[in-house]
This record gives C-alpha cells, sequence and structure tokens, in this order.
C-alpha cells in the first residue's frame, strides 16, 4: 500500500528554507515524489501531519551505543559482559529510532566484547528487531594507556588491569600492530575505521593536548584503511595535531574543540570534515555548576582548565565554512539515545538553525557514506521521515519533541525526551 504524508512544513535536507504546505508520496520503503498536490492512487494511506514539520530522518554520527544509563558507565565498561553489551547497542539503536533518529553511527569500543555491535546492526538489517540502521565500528585504534584503554579503570589492581588489557584487540604499539588491527577489524565487518589520537577531558590520566599515537603508526592506520575501501576518523582535541592528521589524508575529525583557523582552513580546503560534539562541553562554555559535577572530579577540572580554549574553539567552528557533522557523544549528564540535546546546545550556541539541521541530514548522510539512500527528502532516496511540532528555527528543545517517526516506510511511535 502507498502512504502519503501532508506536511504542514517540510524541510528536504537540502534547501536553507522550510516549505509549506508539501506532500510525500512512499511506495513501499522508497519516496516516489515529493511536491505539491501529488496525484494519489485510489487505497492510498493518508497520514495527516499538517500541523508538524516534516524533516529528514535524522542522523546521530558519533553514538556510544554500549552504554545504556550514563550513572552506570565506568561499572558497566569492567563488570558488564558480552551479552549485555550487545543488547545494549539493540536497546539504544532502538530509542532512538522512537526519537526520530533513524540512523545512528556507532563510534567504538575497546575490548572484543564491542563486535556485538555488529551483531544489532545485522539483526536490525534484516528486520529482527526495530532500530535506527547502524553504521559500526567495533573498536578504536588506541596506544596502551591512552584514552581509549579503559584497563586504566582498574589500575588499583594491576593484575587484574592486565588481564582486562589482554580483551582489547586493537590497542597496542608500532605500525605492524595497527597494520593488523585495521585489516582484522575490516575483515570482521567494520564500516569505517576510528583512530584515538588525544587524551580525553573523562579519563584521569591524561590530557586533551597528548598525542597518544605516533606519527608512524597514525598514517598507517590511515593508509591502511584507505587501501581496502575505508575512510578513517579521529578523536582529537588538540589542533596542532589536527592539522598534522589533515595533511596525513585523514578523512574527518570528532570533537574538534581546541581547534584554530589556520586549521580550519585547512581542514576546508581538503574538505575533512568536522563532528564537534558541543553539548559535552557546556557546562563550562554556559557555565551550569548543576551539570558540571555531574561529571567526575577530573572531568570538571579538565572542564575547568581548558575554559578559555574551549570557548575560542568554538568561536572558530560557528565561523567557519567546515563540512559540519551532527554527533552527541553522550557518555555523561545525558544517555545515548537522548540525540536531540545537541540541537539545543548547537542552538545555543549561535548557530543557524539550517546549518544544524542539514548536519543531521545530508551532511551526516555523506559522512556515513549514505547519501544515495538517506540524507534527504526526494524521490528514490528510502522512506526515513520524522516530524516535529515545535518550531525548528526558533526553539532549541524542538528535537527533543518527535512527534512522527517513519523508517523505510514503516512508521513507530514517537516518543519524547522527559
Amino acid at each position: 500500500m502507498k502512504k502519503l504524508i501532508k506536511c504542514g512544513k517540510l524541510y528536504d535536507g537540502v534547501q536553507n528554507s522550510i516549505q509549506s504546505n508539501m506532500e510525500i508520496l512512499i511506495d513501499g520503503k522508497v519516496i516516489e515524489s515529493v511536491g505539491h498536490n501529488l496525484p494519489v492512487p485510489n487505497g492510498t494511506e493518508i497520514i495527516d501531519l499538517s500541523d508538524c514539520t516534516v524533516t529528514p530522518g535524522m542522523i546521530d554520527a558519533h553514538v556510544h551505543s554500549q552504554y545504556v544509563d550514563w550513572h552506570t558507565r565506568n561499572h558497566d565498561i569492567v563488570y558488564r559482559g558480552p551479552a549485555w553489551k550487545a543488547m545494549c547497542h539493540l536497546y539504544v539503536a532502538r530509542e532512538c529510532l522512537h526519537r526520530g533518529f533513524t540512523t545512528i553511527r556507532s563510534i567504538g569500543n575497546s575490548t572484543y566484547e564491542a563486535r556485538g555491535s555488529l551483531a544489532a546492526r545485522e539483526m536490525i538489517d534484516l528486520g529482527l528487531f526495530p532500530g535506527a540502521r547502524m553504521v559500526v565500528t567495533p573498536h578504536y585504534m588506541a596506544d596502551i594507556g591512552s584514552h581509549g584503554d579503559h584497563s586504566q579503570y582498574l589500575r588499583g589492581n594491576p593484575d587484574l588491569a592486565e588481564a582486562f588489557a589482554q580483551m582489547t584487540p586493537t590497542i597496542g604499539t608500532g605500525a605492524d600492530f595497527f597494520r593488523h588491527a585495521v585489516r582484522n577489524e575490516i575483515k570482521m565487518g567494520a564500516d569505517f575505521i576510528k583512530i584515538m589520537i588525544n587524551g580525553g577531558f573523562s579519563t584521569p590520566n591524561d590530557t586533551p593536548d597528548d598525542q597518544q599515537l605516533s606519527d608512524d603508526e597514525i598514517k598507517t592506520i590511515i593508509d591502511t584503511a584507505h587501501e581496502l575501501g575505508r575512510t578513517v576518523t579521529a578523536h582529537i582535541y588538540n589542533s596542532d595535531c589536527m592539522k598534522k592528521v589533515a595533511l596525513m589524508g585523514i578523512d574527518g575529525m570528532e570533537h574538534g574543540s581546541l581547534i584554530t583557523e589556520d586549521t580550519a582552513r585547512l581542514m576546508e580546503d581538503r574538505d575533512i570534515y568536522l563532528v564537534p560534539t558541543f553539548c559535552p562541553y557546556d557546562d563550562i562554555i554556559h557555565l551550569n555548576e548543576d551539570t558540571l559535577k555531574k561529571k567526575t572530579p577530573q572531568f570538571q577540572a579538565k572542564l575547568r582548565q581548558y575554559s578559555k580554549r574551549l570557548q575560542e574553539g568554538r568561536d572558530v567552528i560557528l565561523k567557519s565554512n567546515l563540512r559540519l557533522g551532527y554527533g552527541t557523544d553522550f557518555v555523561t549528564v545525558h544517555n545515548a539515545y537522548e540525540n536531540g540535546y545537541e540541537y539545543e546546545s548547537w542552538m545555543n550556541s549561535g548557530m543557524d538553525p539550517f546549518r544544524i539541521l542539514k548536519a543531521a541530514t545530508s551532511t551526516n548522510a555523506g559522512i556515513l557514506g549514505l547519501s544515495h539512500l538517506i540524507g534527504t527528502l526526494e524521490a528514490g532516496k528510502l522512506a526515513d521521515i520524522s516530524a516535529w511540532k515545535r518550531d525548528l528555527l526558533t526553539d532549541p528543545k524542538a528535537l527533543l519533541d518527535c512527534a512522527f517517526v517513519m523508517k523505510e516506510g514503516e512508521c513507530y511511535e514517537p516518543k519524547t525526551v522527559e
């Protein structure tokens, strides 16, 4: 049966405008046509969204889908096993779908059990479980003792920490190790490769300025992935390191919170995308002691230490012409499936709403390599469609209140983030 969606307003993922009184005709899983007063075959199901703004299904390009509750994240890293974490991916993907995010990019983990994300992706693709479409890297590439080495959470018990470290197939040292690790991840089904280049804000033993992989290791990872037809993104903050990996040929970067103008210009020239994940740093940029105190003491201390550079970096991003993707990186304060909070962060930072909407739709589709299938509302694309009752151009909380969601022509119950 065909379906016709009557849209009060429509954002198509392409134009920087909201169109009125548009219609979308859907045939099975695919959009057949978009326009005014479309011819409607007999028996077509009418879906009246005349009180909503209709958009492409939203895409979150930075989701830690292995965690279902940020309050217990550090406990779950160490004390939850493979079965639990595999189920977490399914749960998070389902919850994202109900909130209007029809595709997510699962951004990686360290231990062997991370391969549950591959199983979750396949289960969803086969239609065995409802959930957002998943683009997956099971494991990220990281050096021993780095931001990506979760055995550091057990360092008070060195024997247990060493045993845990043996469960991390992509954490090691040397170009040969990482050449093998990249090949093995792709063999297992990784859609892309992620590198942990700098330290982080949440871990206790490093800083966002630390370079935690050698130049030789980084270049080996990038070249090996490209030889095998995969893109590479990097967890990275330090602007000099961003410049370095840009010149090495990296495809994209995550965070980039300490970026400077010269690095932004280089990335623009090379069309390297950035997924800036604004929300985790908002409590210091828009000082909020209530949310700040929910983070660990070391996280709070680093945010205070880096507050000036974080603000300067955000200003560079806001003024840039960078190809920006929308990603949340929620491991504290918000759960991984509460994707709409990032919209609020971008809006409160002064970002043009159309730039945010494009980041979460067509730009992200390109980052994920899915532009031929999703990201815009046009004939031939999959019928991934969301709708919102709040004003997307003026209301920072608009993406927290999903009114309608469809994935591949099938409707799902929408949910509001509480």
